[in-house]
């Protein structure tokens, strides 16, 4: 999965919150180096660190489940 959107939009929250990357893993409970690498877009990050990250930067996180096949037709279950 790309997760460059993600990771802009995580940095770009933390900046407006002018939180230093340290200091939202610190608030957040999650490691720094988590914090960067999911910020590069390197990382595949635990839904657990998502939740962590987003009540801390007051984020509200929305995932949708699909099926594979793209004839079908789509079902959210989260």
């Amino acid at each position: 999965m790309e997760w460059i959107h993600l990771a802009k939009q995580i940095k770009s929250r933390r900046k407006q919150l002018k939180l230093t990357q340290e200091e939202l893993a610190e608030i957040a409970g999650v490691s720094l180096r988590a914090l960067k690498q999911l910020e590069l877009g390197k990382a595949n990050p635990t839904l657990r660190t998502l939740f962590l990250l987003g009540d801390t930067m007051g984020l509200r996180l929305n995932f949708e489940i699909r099926t594979i096949d793209s004839d079908a037709k789509s079902d959210s279950f989260i």
